[in-house]
């Protein structure tokens, strides 16, 4: 997405028209959509304006993506039972297919008692709990990942 884009869109997540925002900023409604269609932008003050009309930080708003945050809104309000319902790796499974055939080729137990090790050096050396050990080693696999596809 671009700049106007990202207007356009946080805009509409915040439920404001054109017309609105144009009024609480003192410009015309024609300046609203010129900014979201790219043809022009506003200035760091205006931007300032913005991201607190739509409850945004400015670097929110400069890299807002509507879809990002749906995937983010569904995350964080998703209840606890509905998550226990979900089998997660058959969901991850449909984009990832090795998931569902890797436990047929790979040693698990191998890779699960040096991952089981780990997590309780993260516990041991940092105080966290089991899932947030976990949870941190997760996001350093992750990380790596992202790094690889680079």
């Amino acid at each position: 997405m671009n700049l106007g884009q990202n207007l356009a869109a946080a805009r509409r997540k915040a439920g404001l028209s054109q017309e609105t925002v144009a009024a609480d900023l003192g410009v015309s409604r024609q300046t609203i959509s010129k900014w979201e269609t790219g043809e022009t932008l506003p200035d760091i003050y205006q931007s300032k304006k913005l991201a607190s009309l739509y409850e945004l930080t400015l670097d929110k708003l400069v890299s807002f993506d509507g879809d990002i945050d749906k995937i983010e809104h569904a995350i964080m309000h998703t209840p606890q039972a509905v998550e226990q319902k979900i089998d997660w790796t058959a969901m991850w499974a449909k984009k990832y297919p090795v998931l569902t055939s890797y436990s047929q080729r790979v040693t698990v137990e191998k890779y699960a008692s040096e991952l089981r090790q780990q997590i309780a050096e993260l516990q041991r050396d940092y105080g966290y709990s089991r899932q947030d050990a976990f949870l941190v080693l997760k996001d350093i696999l992750a990380k790596q990942l992202k790094q690889l596809k680079q």
